[in-house]
């Protein structure tokens, strides 16, 4: 399979979107009085990264860094173009001229790897939210959360082949 970098621009539009879906899922957990990472403590964690620190005990403990909000909405949502375009990879760019649901969904569910075994242990949070008080049902929410992700992928790719926004339009 040869990849081209045009075929890859779409996972832009595509992987915002499917973030501000996955932020407005999380906004509504929050005013449900569920609640879910702060960008702040993931900028935190990806700006002590920068210092050689990838585990913490609690993050919320660690030493602020400067613009940590601002550091972790930009990882988020890079995060979610590197996923994106990790979908256009496996399923190819043309799957944005009819996208369906499953490849989207399957892609979100797989996701939730990054913040079982990577995230939430450098948080101080374990494996799986293992060493929360509730591991369980975060290590769901995460689960649910990024099959959400998934969706907004279909979402946003639909919202895409409407608007013609296309390998071909690149041209």
């Amino acid at each position: 399979m040869r990849l081209e970098l045009a075929s890859l621009l779409p996972a832009v539009p595509l992987g915002l979107g499917a973030t501000a879906v996955m932020d407005v899922w999380g906004a509504a957990l929050r005013r449900l009085g569920v609640p879910s990472l702060e960008p702040a403590m993931l900028g935190r964690w990806v700006g002590h990264l920068g210092r050689g620190t990838f585990r913490h005990v609690d993050i919320r403990q660690a030493t602020p860094v400067r613009h940590e909000r601002a550091l972790g909405l930009v990882a988020h949502y890079a995060i979610g173009v590197t996923f994106a375009g990790l979908l256009l990879v496996f399923v190819g760019a043309d799957w944005l001229v009819a996208p369906t649901l499953a490849p989207a969904l399957l892609l979100g569910v797989v996701t939730v790897v990054a913040p079982w075994f990577i995230l939430q242990p450098g948080l101080g949070a374990g494996v799986a939210s293992s060493k929360t008080k509730t591991p369980v049902f975060n290590a769901l929410k995460s689960l649910v959360t990024h099959t959400v992700f998934g969706l907004g992928l279909y979402l946003a790719a639909e919202v895409g082949a409407a608007l013609r926004f296309t390998p071909g339009a690149l041209r």
